[in-house]
């Protein structure tokens, strides 16, 4: 079970599109790990104060009560027995004692998260930042929204997927850059190339010896907690037409990247971010690429335009280079116990309450399901109308095709009376 310290709880943490819901799919087939697909919730707690505007009205009223009324230490008491409350009743009757929550953009809130669950183990998943960018363009292409990567750096009004890329990416690499007993680095890049090595690491990491097989999720497929997995229908929209992991999409970025968006990412980004995360190689073969030698530091007039985009928007306040915190700044552990690799043990699980916990698993997996009937039903409907509508203006067309046909005998006709002259 998740402590009040946290204990027992792993967050995942990078931005989107750096393959974490592959991660998590491996992750998930532990038989002491719970994994879903992405959670999101403690954004929105950590946003409820805020009150944005409601049909039912009192916003303002809720924003006094909140500023005037609770403690900023009463509000994190009661979301973390909210988020305890959640992280718990999905391992009870599990037989896991981990949960991962995967929730790309915890990047908003990593002060927070410090305070909230300061024993927490933290992975950061890294990769390469222009494969990344590429992801994006990729996924975003296959769904028709469509990502111009140049023009959302420019952007004058307020991108995500910008701020992703940049104010996100250089946040989480400030947050791990100092060495910290509770955080472990994984790139995408060695997880996809030696999938189980990574994952015998990882587990080493949690201090849970590796179960074979883990990282081939694709013999995993039909299990309830896969159902469950991708029954929450988010994450990487390719991932289950794979029985594993695969390296093409490692070094594809210079086949959906044009080399003007290298360059004007990498001008954004500059060289001292590709170095610390360990892509100096994938630098110098966008240089050669592009013919251009970047910059150290980033792009200080764009970041400060995406950080001042940002704020305007969402109302938060980073701490600039914030770290990770040490553990006795953050907090302390329950009873003494840190949660040291190898000295846990699972619990025996109690029948009923694995019954219990295998029937709430289908009945979120079957809601779900008629979700996405639901929405297979409308998309029925919608191309059902858009088939009526084209029979309709065929029959328009006919309708008029005898009498184009008189016009064109009348026209053959009056031509032969005038010698064969139009």
């Amino acid at each position: 079970m998740v402590d009040v310290h946290g204990n027992g709880l792993v967050l995942l943490l990078c931005v989107p599109r750096s393959g974490s819901s592959l991660s998590t799919v491996m992750l998930q087939n532990h038989s002491r790990v719970f994994a879903t697909q992405e959670m999101w919730f403690l954004m929105n707690l950590v946003d409820l104060q805020k009150a944005d505007s409601r049909p039912y009205g009192g916003s303002a009223i809720i924003r006094q009560f909140y500023s005037a009324m609770v403690s900023d230490e009463g509000f994190e008491k009661a979301c973390r027995s909210f988020a305890l409350e959640i992280y718990n009743g999905f391992l009870e009757g599990s037989g896991a004692d981990f949960l991962v929550d995967k929730s790309p953009r915890y990047y908003y809130m990593l002060e927070w998260l410090d305070r909230l669950f300061p024993q927490s183990k933290r992975i950061h998943l890294q990769r390469n930042p222009l494969a990344v960018a590429a992801s994006y363009k990729k996924v975003n292409r296959h769904t028709g929204e469509g990502f111009e990567l140049i023009r959302s750096l420019k952007s004058p009004n307020l991108n995500m997927k910008a701020v992703d890329l940049t104010l996100g990416m250089l946040r989480l690499n400030d947050y791990f850059a100092d060495k910290h007993t509770n955080a472990y680095e994984v790139q995408y890049e060695q997880l996809v190339s030696n999938p189980r090595d990574e994952m015998e690491k990882l587990c080493g990491f949690l201090g849970i010896g590796y179960e074979e097989g883990i990282e081939q999720y694709g013999r995993f497929a039909d299990s309830t907690k896969s159902n469950m997995f991708y029954s929450m229908g988010v994450g990487d929209p390719f991932l289950s037409s794979h029985q594993e992991a695969h390296k093409d999409s490692v070094n594809n970025w210079k086949n959906i990247l044009d080399p003007q968006e290298v360059e004007f990412y990498c001008r954004v980004m500059g060289v001292d971010l590709f170095h610390q995360m360990g892509y100096s190689e994938q630098l110098e073969e966008a240089e050669q690429w592009t013919g251009v030698r970047y910059e150290a530091g980033p792009d200080e007039e764009v970041i400060a335009k995406l950080d001042r985009q940002f704020s305007e928007a969402t109302g938060c306040s980073w701490q600039h280079g914030y770290r990770m915190q040490p553990v006795d700044v953050a907090g302390g552990t329950q009873d003494g116990n840190n949660n040291k690799p190898g000295t846990s043990e699972p619990e025996a699980i109690d029948p009923t309450l694995a019954a219990l916990a295998t029937i709430r698993q289908l009945e979120a997996a079957l809601r779900a399901a008629d979700n996405r009937l639901e929405r297979g039903y409308n998309e029925r409907e919608r191309l059902k109308a858009q088939l009526a509508s084209a029979h309709s203006k065929i029959q328009r067309i006919k309708s008029l095709i005898p009498f184009g046909n008189q016009l064109s005998a009348w026209a053959s006709q009056r031509k032969i009376l005038r010698g064969g002259k139009s």
